[in-house]
């Protein structure tokens, strides 16, 4: 059957599916009516109606208690693809001129630093000046989520293992370091030993955990047997950089990022200096999304670069 023959799309009320994501979103009944305007009845209405066409229910509303159900959850991020689908329809429509026009949406991790891709973006603009963009930061998990979901052109985060639905390449490699900063006992020392180390507070992301994608940064807090917990956690690289600069702890940063700092005198990197761990940034897409001529050129282009760049010109000491 076609999709316009099938009953059950053929009868629904798409205003219920924005109804829901926004209770979902804003966890309950009231917070939903107060956002979107309406009366607590009329959300609620909503939501039954939507729980009677689907034949399940969809969130459990009791008493000081609100919890999506597992159908719920599911429908949730059914929901998130067809809105993310639905607002592609203006730029892939009025994109269909000789020059390349529309908008591009890329989210990514806070330490994201790549003079490569901050190339091929200039390039790109310079071929395409009447495309717009908007770039957002968020947790490698929360990317992640963006691009299953179509909410986003292209993720560039970290991962723990490369996800079977989504297109990944490695964008470049790092390699992290310890540092402290200027108000450190060690600040400026020369031939530190790693045992010096030993029993110091800590800062660190909050993605440095067992089952993280930057689990391999605690390594280097066990080898200098540092205080196993972080004093101070942050997903964002400017505020850990803070931290460390504020001597809350010593942090690990990428050590190509923090060389500026070093040179200015903002940090100073701690032992180990050999054998860092390295840490693959990826870049990540959606084949299921409909892309606007502005992203198919954008991401064709970024293929071309990385297939054409060695991962070894693409890797940061």
């Amino acid at each position: 059957m076609r999709p316009y023959e099938q009953r059950f799309s053929w009868n629904l009320d798409w205003n219920l599916l924005r109804t829901f994501i926004v209770v979902v979103e804003q966890a309950g009944i009231t917070a939903a009516a107060n956002y979107l305007g309406l009366k607590q009845p009329t959300i609620s209405s909503a939501l039954k109606r939507l729980e009677e066409t689907i034949d399940c229910k969809l969130v459990d509303r009791r008493p000081n208690h609100f919890s999506v159900t597992p159908s719920g959850k599911i429908l949730y991020a059914e929901c998130n693809s067809i809105f993310g689908a639905i607002s592609q329809i203006p730029t892939l429509i009025g994109g269909l001129d000789d020059e390349i026009t529309g908008h591009v949406t890329i989210a990514m991790a806070s330490h994201v630093v790549s003079p490569h891709f901050d190339e091929v973006l200039e390039r790109f603009n310079e071929r395409h000046p009447k495309v717009t963009y908007s770039i957002s930061v968020a947790e490698s998990a929360e990317v992640l989520n963006r691009v299953t979901q179509n909410r986003t052109t292209l993720g560039i985060c970290l991962l723990r293992e490369p996800s079977p639905h989504l297109e990944t390449q490695i964008l470049f490699r790092e390699f992290f370091g310890l540092y402290c900063g200027p108000k450190h006992r060690l600040f400026g020392k020369t031939g530190i030993r790693l045992s010096e180390l030993k029993g110091e507070d800590s800062v660190s992301f909050q993605t440095d955990i067992k089952s993280g994608p930057l689990y391999s940064v605690t390594g280097l807090r066990e080898q200098a047997m540092m205080k196993l917990d972080p004093k101070g956690i942050s997903s964002n690289l400017p505020e850990v950089r803070r931290m460390i600069i504020s001597n809350i702890g010593i942090g690990a940063l990428p050590v190509h990022v923090a060389q500026k700092d070093v040179n200015l005198g903002d940090l100073w990197q701690l032992p180990p200096y050999r054998n860092l761990p390295s840490v693959d940034i990826y870049t990540v897409k959606n084949s299921k999304r409909s892309f606007n001529p502005a992203e198919v050129a954008l991401l064709t282009m970024l293929e071309v670069f990385l297939n054409n760049t060695p991962l070894k010109l693409r890797t940061y000491f």
